[in-house]
């Protein structure tokens, strides 16, 4: 089933939070990854499942710093994982799978955003690596558990900086063209998008659907290596303010679990509700462009991201 990328009107905006999207719900014996859940509209999302009977597991790069921000919420389990570390994704995904359990809900919302030029072990440019393919290949190792849950839920955070690139499938590193870390970035969020566009297409027949999402402009520390001129004009877009962590993660949460989606998945969700598609040349901050309800792209994305990583999900 093809999900329409229009709004559906849920009844929510831009300032409703995670604990209101989930209302009465409980998630008792559900299982949950949220990758980086310790800090920002991460540990939100971790904080808001865990209180509802879920359990939590969260991969961080920084175990000293987790464990300090994740002490005081029950059914929480830490472990190690750096995304841009293939080896480490694989360490952290096989010893998941080990448990035996079912994954209702992944998460992937860590992420990096407008670095100075660098690349990971496999030598791609380090926002597309941390961003798309360590997530990429987390859900892989992990798509058993996630068919076994009967009706999982995959959310791919990614950002209306998706405006700024599609993805350069031939030169995803800029070794053939002038690196510019913006451009990067917004080619990193596409690729979240576009994931999530075929992950639902292949996982539909399976019970798992995904979805994409853009939290909003949110006070995080995602814009830590942003100098200060550069982010003041930044923040200048958003007259508004900014959201707080409890507004930002409320569109992943309601992706995560609302009844309102059952049966739908494959678009762009912001502020608590499917985005209306618009076009490349739109002059709105909000909505999806054309680039990551592309198919066939989504498509070809998919199977460069299965050689970039050696890694393919079965099914």
């Amino acid at each position: 089933m093809t999900t329409k990328q229009a709004p559906i009107h849920s009844g929510y905006g831009p300032t409703t939070t995670a604990r209101e999207v989930l209302g009465a719900r409980r998630l008792d014996g559900k299982v949950a990854i949220v990758t980086g859940g310790y800090v920002g509209i991460g540990l939100e999302t971790t904080r808001v499942l865990a209180a509802v009977g879920a359990t939590v597991i969260v991969p961080a790069r920084s175990p000293e710093k987790a464990r300090a921000a994740l002490a005081s919420i029950d059914r929480v389990e830490l472990e190690t994982m750096d995304l841009a570390d293939p080896a480490s994704v694989d360490a952290f995904a096989g010893q998941f799978m080990a448990s035996g359990r079912p994954l209702h809900l992944l998460i992937n919302n860590a992420g990096i955003m407008a670095i100075p030029f660098a690349k990971n072990v496999r030598g791609f440019e380090l926002q597309f690596a941390t961003n798309h393919l360590g997530h990429f290949q987390l859900t892989a190792r992990v798509w058993p558990a996630l068919v076994k849950a009967r009706g999982a839920r995959v959310v791919a955070l990614t950002s209306r900086g998706h405006m700024r690139a599609s993805v350069d499938l031939d030169d995803p590193s800029f070794e053939r063209r002038p690196y510019d870390k913006w451009k990067a970035y917004g080619q990193s969020k596409s690729a979240n998008a576009l994931f999530a566009l075929e992950l639902d297409a292949r996982g539909e027949k399976h019970g798992v659907r995904a979805f994409s999402v853009h939290p909003g402009a949110v006070e995080t520390e995602l814009a830590r290596d942003v100098p200060e001129a550069e982010l003041s004009a930044l923040l200048a877009q958003f007259p508004q303010g900014l959201k707080k962590p409890d507004a930002g993660a409320a569109t992943s949460v309601w992706c995560a679990t609302s009844s309102a989606l059952d049966g739908m998945g494959g678009v762009y969700c912001e502020d608590v509700d499917i985005a209306e598609a618009v076009p490349a040349d739109s002059k709105t901050l909000g909505g999806a462009r054309p680039w990551i309800l592309d198919r066939d792209l989504a498509a070809r994305l998919w199977t460069k991201s299965e050689t970039w990583t050696g890694v393919r999900m079965e099914g």
